[in-house]
């Protein structure tokens, strides 16, 4: 059988769907866009098409901080992760990918949210704390 990472149309599909993604997160979503803030958008674009490409079973290697790391004094609550995901699925629909495939990436990505959320909390919009430190720019 092929690899998820084959059967999502490999690293062209896969930063297609992140390009997509992470301007409807960023900018277009006002239930979490607040928290990329002081994001650096190309880095954040490098580290997830690298992110998806390795645990899909691509050839890229995730050379980023871990989820608890990258995440930490953001202050995500469990509604922004939910708000996150809602987006992640909406753009794999717009691209047509299988159900069963989004099943399977989303089992993949789906244990990263106790790195990522601080706060069980359905509230969503939340500020980016002033105590929060981006990772820098790519070079």
């Amino acid at each position: 059988m092929a690899s998820l990472y084959e059967r999502l149309g490999g690293l062209d599909a896969i930063t297609a769907v992140v390009d997509s993604f992470s301007a409807r997160c960023c900018a277009g979503d006002d239930r979490i866009s607040g928290k990329f803030a002081r994001t650096d958008i190309p880095r954040l674009r490098k580290m997830l098409v690298d992110q998806v490409c390795e645990a899909t079973g691509g050839p890229c290697a995730y050379t980023g901080r871990d989820m608890r790391e990258a995440h930490a004094a953001m202050g995500v609550t469990a509604g922004e992760f939910d708000a996150l995901v809602d987006d992640l699925v909406a753009t794999l629909d717009e691209f047509d990918v299988p159900k069963a495939e989004q099943d399977e990436l989303l089992g993949l990505l789906g244990p990263m949210r106790g790195d990522i959320v601080e706060a069980e909390s359905a509230e969503t919009g939340t500020p980016l704390p002033e105590t929060y430190r981006a990772a820098p720019a790519l070079s």
